[in-house]
């Protein structure tokens, strides 16, 4: 069973007319306005899963920054998990700046089956602590549903690239510290976010936390999936591909150069996500 926890697929509307979607959201143009930033739909989003042995994948849109934009990809996302209903695991998005309309949307996606909200990402920007005071009531229903919200993290060191954001690890840490029971995926690793789970007053404060691989080949060493499994356990390490970015297969590739344990492996592939996302055993 595998298990792809970190996706994205865009409208048509979207994908054939970028260049009025990055007029509308400055932090989509930022990632979005090269045409060869590349933007998939459901349809490809399954070929590719077939073609990787990938049971299902969660689908996430794009955190703009308008309620209306939110909801229009929110809308497509759930239309394409009705047409592939075993396959498809919808976390929409909602504007972190709009915690009213944000509070609305997820009402309204809980009723439509979300099981989870994001990736939530500040691109070319920070995330700051007013943004999380501001949020407070939306995650505070979502800790109370356990309903996981992953948020886009990066290094802050290394090269630049389109949608790196700047926001400190620190601040990260300040969210999860305020909703310690909110369970939170922490996109590409976390930054380097699990290495301070050496310190034990930081572990205690992320138990609640998991690390998904997104872009991992494009940052780090394969090396990262034997250490970061000794620090924090493969039991919180989630596979997530950031298609159409990349392959699966790129990732299995990596994860057998790491030399896991075959359960560990399994942990990571799928059994991690099913486990957090309550789902039903496979058909």
């Amino acid at each position: 069973m595998i298990i792809d926890c970190h996706t994205h697929i865009f409208p048509e509307s979207v994908r054939t007319d970028r260049e009025a979607f990055c007029q509308k959201d400055e932090g989509f143009s930022s990632i979005y306005s090269d045409p060869k930033a590349r933007m998939s739909g459901a349809r490809e989003l399954i070929a590719s899963m077939d073609e990787a042995g990938v049971s299902q994948s969660v689908i996430c849109g794009f955190p703009w920054k308008s309620l209306d934009l939110c909801h229009l990809h929110n809308e497509y996302l759930f239309e394409s998990a009705s047409e592939y209903p075993n396959r498809l695991i919808v976390f929409p998005s909602i504007p972190f700046s709009d915690p009213d309309g944000s509070g609305r949307e997820l009402e309204w996606a809980s009723k439509c089956g979300a099981r989870g909200i994001g990736e939530i990402g500040f691109y070319q920007r920070e995330m700051t602590s007013e943004n999380i005071h501001r949020i407070a009531p939306v995650l505070s229903l979502m800790e109370a549903q356990g309903m996981p919200l992953l948020l886009h993290t990066n290094e802050t060191l290394g090269h630049s690239y389109p949608g790196k954001g700047q926001t400190p690890l620190e601040r990260f840490y300040d969210l999860i510290h305020l909703f310690p029971r909110l369970p939170v995926i922490l996109a590409h690793w976390g930054g380097g976010l699990p290495f301070y789970e050496l310190m034990p007053e930081v572990a205690k404060v992320m138990a609640n936390v998991y690390y998904d691989t997104a872009a991992s080949p494009f940052v780090f060493s394969s090396r990262i999936y034997a250490i970061v499994s000794e620090i924090v356990g493969a039991g919180k390490i989630l596979f997530g591909s950031d298609f159409p970015l990349l392959s699966p297969r790129r990732y299995f590739r990596e994860l057998d150069e790491s030399r896991l344990s075959e359960g560990d492996r399994q942990k990571i592939l799928g059994l991690n996500i099913a486990a957090l996302l309550q789902l039903p055993p496979p058909v």
